[in-house]
């Protein structure tokens, strides 16, 4: 018997990594007649520092967002995948994705964009898609090629 998932995440950042990310979720959700939730978390950390704090850019970041995600739930549907849900979430992105949203949407599978980071950024911050291969309970894919399988630059 073939592994079939059911319930599939895609974190988008608005990446050119978690677009293909999102793309290739959209097939695995299609071939699996999967839901299909796409999430972007928006970073507390970001808006925590009081001297640079404006209410505005968490609203930008907010709309955008749902912007972003209306664009992915539009793509899904066009290319038939009919059990599409999104969210916006605030927090720890690295914490919502392999913990929180999983076990909120009983997700079986995971997919993200591979980060560019470089070795140093890796060591003081630390990869989202490390920590979530790490911590999730369930199945992760990180996406580093399109559609094609053919890797991107």
């Amino acid at each position: 018997m073939l592994q079939q998932y059911k319930r599939i995440l895609v974190a988008v950042d608005g990446s050119k990594e978690a677009e293909l990310a999102f793309k290739k979720g959209v097939q695995i959700a299609k071939r699996n007649q999967a839901t299909l939730v796409v999430a972007h978390v928006i970073d507390t950390k970001a808006f925590q520092s009081i001297s640079t704090f404006d209410g505005s850019m968490a609203d930008r970041a907010t709309e955008q967002a749902k912007a972003t995600l209306e664009e992915y739930t539009h793509y899904a549907k066009k290319n038939e995948v009919t059990d599409i849900q999104h969210t916006v979430e605030y927090g720890s992105p690295k914490v919502m994705i392999s913990k929180q949203i999983p076990e909120e949407h009983n997700i079986d599978l995971i997919l993200l964009g591979a980060t560019g980071l470089s070795a140093v950024e890796r060591i003081f911050i630390g990869s989202v898609s490390e920590y979530v291969t790490r911590h999730a309970r369930c199945d992760v894919l990180i996406v580093r090629t399109d559609l094609d399988n053919q890797t991107i630059s």
